[in-house]
């Protein structure tokens, strides 16, 4: 069997009504939907935070207008265009060559249809999705051309992203497909044509229970000080984790909420918490500069995007330090490897001050990846978990990061345990198979050892 990805198919939609219709009257003087222009604001242009749209009847996705075939009495000025199969883009004559008029939304509903966690765009090649890990074409989705993806993606803009995107040739801001999904968007340029990345976003937030995190991760969101860290590289889930250690805090809590987002990606409702989100470029020019007034905005828990650079992790530290719960994001691997690049961020001479003040501040590290499940049937996922006992707080403060797997090996008592220990628990409740743990296990050993391989 070929390695090739295989196109995945989409349901059918009937136009024989349609067809018929005009075969008896004719065809309409506007036959077809006007075609945005690439620099102005299209009719469907959907703003992130813009109120969704009546639900579509269900079973009955919004179609994209077919091309008609000309009447009967028409003069046969020039050969009609085939109509449009149910997921191709009706095709528009130009009197040279054919545009497509295909929309991001039309792209979005099939990847949803599917299942689908990220969608990719970009010029020759038809609109991929990712399925449980895995890379798949959209079948019936043509080749996209340089043209047709600029078109596309400048609909979906408001004028202040194109100039924002047109200024520094990368954008990342959030798109609502009204009623049914919300998406981060990443477009940048490549090869002299964009591209483009979109991750789903559910509108509702999963409980963590829902999500296979241990207990103790919850824990974190009852917590009334400190600075807790979610990590893991990109696409294992940390938006996810947090968005749900967040709700709960919202649910069990009277507190007020701040978050600073870059893009806002879940949106929290008020519940029992008071709940402010502020998104970068849009709501304040940076993560710094949130951080330097949110302690003047009586936060009691601040949730930061991510931790970008000195300035931000400091002022987060500090804002641990002075009675506020404080979680963030960074893309490291495990535990040991976050305190490190927590403390080598800053200058030599700050880091024994920094080490100090972290083990004094921190509560928990979350580090957490997906694999693969066994039965082929989506993804799990597999955590590292510290939580900062008086022993954690001492290497720390020591410098003595290397130990801290060993720690935490021993910490079970505390809710603590290790990517490896975790990954061979899902190896024997069959979970995952031993290869699948394998790829993402730290220490390969290590792993063997706890599966009984060695």
């Amino acid at each position: 069997m070929s390695d090739v990805p295989q196109p995945l198919p989409r349901p059918e939609r009937d136009v024989s009504q349609l067809l018929e219709r005009v075969r008896r009257n004719g065809v309409p003087q506007q036959a077809h939907a006007p075609q945005p222009q690439a620099y102005g604001q299209p009719a469907y242009a959907q703003p992130a935070y813009a109120q969704p749209a009546p639900a579509p009847v269900p079973g009955l996705a919004p179609a994209p207008v077919p091309t008609l075939a000309p009447s009967p009495l028409a003069a046969p000025a020039a050969a009609a265009a085939p109509a449009a199969t149910a997921h191709e883009a009706p095709r528009h004559s130009t009197g040279a060559e054919d545009v497509v008029s295909l929309r991001v939304d039309d792209v979005l509903e099939a990847a949803l249809e599917l299942g689908a966690s990220d969608i990719h765009l970009t010029t020759g090649s038809a609109p991929m999705v990712r399925l449980s890990g895995e890379l798949h074409p959209l079948e019936n989705f043509p080749e996209l051309r340089p043209e047709d993806l600029q078109t596309m993606l400048y609909a979906i803009m408001t004028q202040k992203q194109r100039e924002t995107f047109e200024a520094n040739l990368e954008l990342d801001f959030a798109y609502a497909l009204a009623s049914k999904s919300r998406f981060r968007v990443n477009i940048y340029r490549q090869r002299e044509s964009l591209g483009a990345a979109l991750r789903r976003i559910p509108f509702d937030i999963k409980p963590l229970e829902d999500l296979g995190v241990p207990p103790v991760v919850g824990s974190f969101s009852q917590l009334q000080r400190g600075f807790v860290l979610v990590t893991g590289p990109t696409g294992s889930g940390k938006s996810t984790t947090l968005a749900a250690v967040v709700d709960m805090a919202n649910r069990t809590r009277r507190d007020h909420i701040m978050t600073v987002e870059d893009p806002i990606e879940f949106l929290h409702k008020h519940k029992s918490c008071l709940v402010n989100q502020r998104e970068v470029g849009e709501d304040t020019k940076s993560f710094a500069n949130a951080l330097k007034h949110v302690l003047r905005q009586d936060p009691d828990i601040i949730l930061v995007g991510e931790m970008r650079d000195l300035e931000t992790i400091s002022v987060a530290l500090t804002a641990a330090e002075t009675g506020h719960l404080v979680f963030g994001t960074l893309h490291t691997q495990d535990a040991a490897q976050t305190i490190d690049r927590i403390i080598d961020v800053f200058p030599a001479n700050q880091q024994q001050q920094i080490r100090v003040q972290l083990a004094s501040a921190l509560q928990g590290i979350v580090c957490q990846t997906l694999v693969k499940r066994a039965d082929g049937r989506g993804r799990a996922v597999a955590t590292e978990v510290l939580v900062a006992t008086p022993a954690i707080r001492n290497l720390i403060r020591e410098g003595k990061t290397h130990q801290i797997g060993s720690a935490m090996q021993a910490g079970a008592q505390f809710g603590m345990h290790t990517l490896d220990q975790h990954l061979a628990e899902l190896v024997r409740t069959r979970q995952i198979t031993f290869e699948a743990g394998l790829e993402k296990a730290h220490a390969a050993d290590e792993f063997r050892r706890l599966t009984g391989r060695m």
